[in-house]
């Protein structure tokens, strides 16, 4: 019997534990070109090419190289395409779904937790205006005529307090949630398919989109991207915010509509933005957002990375996925779930190890 073959499209495990493992298993382990291990680099056909008669798939988003019904169809042995990361939105996984394809993700706590850091971290650092307080410093300013800041929280004096806005009340936004907890902020959040004990659990008030929007001081992005959300944001939902609102993203660029983005903060109808993730990645050189100066502040789509990121577990974790799927077993993290009955009929009890 030949080995299974395991493509690994997005090479990032620098020490190569994983691809030992999978080598010990019994398995045909190909790399990508090295050039590839950051997520660029990358064409469909290279893609196509790279894992032709793979039986699984491993790696993070490929950066320009969707993958798609046709290209998942032209994988006819294709049991599994395993995520390092938590997004998945460049899959289609209605065609994976339909063609008994599971596709698992690494929900690690490094990750999504310093995401919810990383958001919090840009809050203050819009709020208390840290850029323009440390510049107006080093230009030979002091006290007189600095920038000032925003208190977050309520005070005993009566002063309210900021509201904080969170659309998406998952693993991100509910960690969110519970950092703002000493800060004493109001906390409304939208999320449809959170049932009413994790608002309460989380302190966040339950409301629509439109009231969050028009209530909130910060609007802070944490959904998944798809269908329903693709665009959430455009020139309405901005319409909606307070004048002196900031609103952050660092789910995914595709929620967000660039061009009302742009205009909402040029036009001064919100008061700033934090970004770490844009439509388009990296943004041109002649992308209107470079250019907003201190309305903006920007990220390379790095917020769920640390020093101590223990990036390792993704690929312990996905490694693991690989080979129960491989001896016909489910894997944990699947996110389609619906693929299942069609996938055990295809590969259920079937060891390729």
């Amino acid at each position: 019997m030949s080995k299974p073959r395991i493509a690994v499209v997005v090479p990032a495990d620098a020490g190569g534990e994983s691809y030992r493992r999978m080598a010990e298993a019994g398995c045909e382990v190909a790399l990508a070109d090295a050039g590839w291990a950051k997520g660029f680099n990358a064409s469909t056909d290279e893609f196509l090419t790279l894992c032709r008669g793979a039986d699984a798939i491993v790696g993070a988003r490929l950066e320009g190289v969707p993958i798609t019904s046709d290209m998942l169809a032209a994988l006819p042995g294709l049991r599994i395409y395993g995520r390092y990361n938590i997004g998945y939105d460049d899959i289609d996984l209605v065609a994976a779904t339909e063609l008994g394809i599971v596709v698992t993700n690494s929900p690690v706590e490094s990750n999504w937790g310093a995401v919810a850091e990383n958001t919090f971290a840009f809050m203050l650092g819009l709020l208390k205006n840290l850029r323009e307080r440390d510049r107006h410093v080093k230009n030979g300013g002091w006290r007189d005529d600095e920038p000032g800041a925003a208190y977050l929280g309520r005070r005993q004096d009566g002063y309210e307090g900021l509201t904080i806005g969170i659309i998406g009340l998952g693993r991100v936004g509910s960690r969110l949630a519970d950092l703002l907890q000493p800060w004493r902020v109001r906390i409304l959040a939208h999320d449809p398919y959170v049932d009413d004990a994790g608002f309460v659990h989380h302190n966040a008030t339950r409301t629509g989109l439109d009231e969050l929007l028009g209530a909130s001081d910060v609007v802070t992005l944490h959904c998944d991207l798809n269908d329903e959300t693709r665009l959430l944001m455009g020139e309405r939902a901005f319409g909606l915010m307070k004048p002196g609102a900031i609103f952050i993203n660092a789910a995914r660029g595709g929620l967000v509509d660039q061009d009302a983005l742009f205009h909402a903060l040029d036009r001064d109808i919100i008061a700033g933005a934090a970004l770490d993730v844009l439509e388009t990645e990296p943004p041109p050189r002649q992308s209107p957002v470079l250019g907003l100066g201190d309305k903006v502040l920007l990220a390379p789509h790095t917020a769920g990375r640390t020093i101590s990121g223990g990036v390792n577990m993704s690929h312990a974790m996905q490694t693991d996925a690989l080979l129960t799927a491989l001896r016909g077993r489910t894997p944990k993290n699947v996110v389609n779930p619906d693929a299942l009955p069609k996938w055990r009929q295809r590969f259920g009890g079937k060891s390729l190890l």
